[in-house]
């Protein structure tokens, strides 16, 4: 009886825990759109239309603050629960990393908007 009771107990956390991920993992993802719909309205905006592409850069790192803090911390949040024994400091260099990879690619888009004009 204590088997089957133990048994149970740990289906019902490996269960409660998935939904956790799960939740975690859409957190995340809402936080990445979020972040980039920012970016995205910045780099349609009328402001940057007469931009250099080093001015450009320069507000693109600094805008959306709190949507660029909280895609970090959700998918920080959902790192630590998908993989809990990777190192401490990991987790916040690949969501940093996923910052500068959505700046990047914005970046390119607009040198490449700005060049065929």
């Amino acid at each position: 009886m204590r088997m089957l009771l133990a048994a149970a107990l740990a289906m019902t956390a490996t269960g409660a825990l998935a939904d956790e991920v799960d939740d975690a993992h859409r957190l995340a993802l809402q936080g990445r759109d979020s972040y980039w719909n920012c970016l995205a309205r910045e780099y349609q905006s009328d402001g940057t239309k007469g931009m250099s592409a080093k001015d450009f850069t320069a507000d693109i790192q600094s805008i959306c603050p709190s949507e660029r803090q909280n895609f970090r911390v959700t998918l920080i949040d959902f790192l630590s629960l998908q993989y809990p024994d990777a190192e401490s400091g990991s987790h916040l260099s690949t969501a940093n990393r996923a910052i500068e990879l959505a700046q990047k690619d914005i970046i390119t888009a607009f040198v490449k908007h700005k060049a065929t004009n």
